[in-house]
C-alpha cells in the first residue's frame, strides 16, 4: 500500500527505496552489494572457525573478537533480505510486522556491536595496564557473564517502542528512505503521537552509545597514560600495536554513525542518495572492514587464514 491513503496497524505496508534515479541499473548495482555481503559474512565465519578450531586462541581477546564477528554477521544478515529483494526482483513492499522485526534486529545488533567494542576496550585496558592480573580478571566465566549481559541488555530495550508501531496509523506517504526499515525513518510517517518513541529513542542512543563511547575513551585514556610510562620506544610501540585493530573497529563504526547523524540533522533536504549512501556505509561497511582488518593486523588470525588456504590447496591438489 503506497501513497497517501490512511492505514492502521497491521494492515499497513511500506515501500522501500533502492537507489533513486538508478532503478534501471539495480541489477548491476547489486553486484557490489553482493560482494560486501559475501566478504562480510564469509570473512567473519572464517574468523569464528579459526578461533573455534585453534586452541591457542581460546583467550579473552579472541573470545571478544568472536563476539564482534557474530554481531557483524547479525548486522549483515538483518539487511540482506530486503536489499537483495529490491535489487534483484524490484520487490519494494514490506508489511509492517516484517518491518518491525527487521528494525529490531538492525538496531539490536548495532547496540550489541557498540557494547562489544566497549568490552574489547576493557580487555585492552586490563592487558596493558594490569597485565599480571589479566588472566585472573578476565576468566572464561567473567567473559561469559559479559557476553550474557551484552545480549540481554541490548535485546530487551527496544520492544518498548517497536511494539507500538503496529498500533500507529500512517496517513502520509508510505515510502521509506532506505532499502531496509529504520525506526526514525518509519515513525516520521505516522499520524499518531510519537513523542514517547522520540524521547525513548533519544534515551537509548544517549545511554547505550553515550556510555559505551565514554567507556572506550576512558579506557584509552588510561591505556595512553600507561604506555607513556614505558621507558623503551619498542615497548610503547608494541603496546599500542596490540590496540590498532580495535581502534580501527571503533572508528569504522562510530565515524559513519556520526556522519549519518550529521546528515540527518543538518542536511535534511540534501540529495536522497547522500542519506542512502551514508546509511549503507554505516550498516554494510563495518562487517566487511572488521573481518579484513583483523585478518591482516592480528598475527594469529592471519596465520589461521593462511593455514586454511594451504589446506584448501592441498585438498584441491589431491582431487
Amino acid at each position: 500500500m503506497v501513497g497517501s491513503n490512511s492505514s492502521i496497524g497491521q494492515s499497513a505496508s511500506f515501500h522501500l527505496t533502492g537507489i533513486p534515479g538508478y532503478e534501471n541499473g539495480h541489477h548491476f548495482i547489486s553486484i557490489p552489494f553482493c560482494m560486501f555481503y559475501l566478504v562480510g559474512i564469509l570473512g567473519n565465519c572464517t574468523i569464528l572457525h579459526i578461533i573455534h578450531t585453534d586452541k591457542t586462541l581460546h583467550e579473552p581477546m579472541y573470545y571478544f573478537l568472536a563476539m564482534l564477528s557474530l554481531t557483524d554477521m547479525g548486522m549483515s544478515i538483518s539487511t540482506l533480505p530486503t536489499v537483495l529483494k529490491i535489487f534483484w526482483f524490484d520487490a519494494q513492499e514490506i508489511r509492517v510486522n516484517a518491518c518491525v522485526a527487521q528494525m529490531y534486529f538492525i538496531h539490536t545488533f548495532s547496540l550489541m556491536e557498540s557494547s562489544v567494542l566497549l568490552a574489547m576496550a576493557f580487555d585492552r585496558y586490563v592487558a596493558i595496564c594490569d597485565p599480571l592480573r589479566y588472566s585472573s580478571k578476565l576468566t572464561p566465566r567473567c567473559i561469559l557473564y559479559i557476553g550474557i549481559i551484552i545480549v540481554v541488555s541490548c535485546s530487551i530495550v527496544l520492544p518498548a517502542i517497536l511494539t507500538r508501531i503496529p498500533t500507529f496509523s500512517f496517513c502520509h506517504s508510505h515510502v521509506l528512505s532506505h532499502s531496509y526499515c529504520l525506526h526514525q525513518d518509519v515513525i516520521r510517517l505516522a499520524c499518531a503521537d510519537i513523542s514517547f518513541n522520540i524521547v525513548y529513542g533519544l534515551f537509548v542512543v544517549a545511554f547505550y552509545w553515550g556510555v559505551n563511547s565514554l567507556g572506550i575513551l576512558l579506557s584509552y585514556a588510561f591505556i595512553l597514560h600507561s604506555v607513556l610510562s614505558i621507558a623503551s620506544q619498542g615497548g610503547k610501540f608494541k603496546a599500542l600495536h596490540t590496540c590498532a585493530s580495535h581502534i580501527c573497529a571503533v572508528l569504522i563504526l562510530y565515524v559513519p554513525m556520526i556522519g549519518l547523524s550529521l546528515v540527518h540533522h543538518f542536511a535534511k533536504h540534501s540529495f536522497p542518495i547522500l542519506h542512502i549512501t551514508m546509511a549503507n556505509i554505516y550498516l554494510l561497511v563495518p562487517p566487511v572492514l572488521n573481518s579484513i582488518i583483523y585478518s591482516i593486523k592480528t598475527k594469529q588470525i592471519h596465520q589461521g587464514f593462511l593455514r586454511l588456504l594451504a589446506a584448501k590447496r592441498v585438498g584441491l591438489a589431491q582431487t
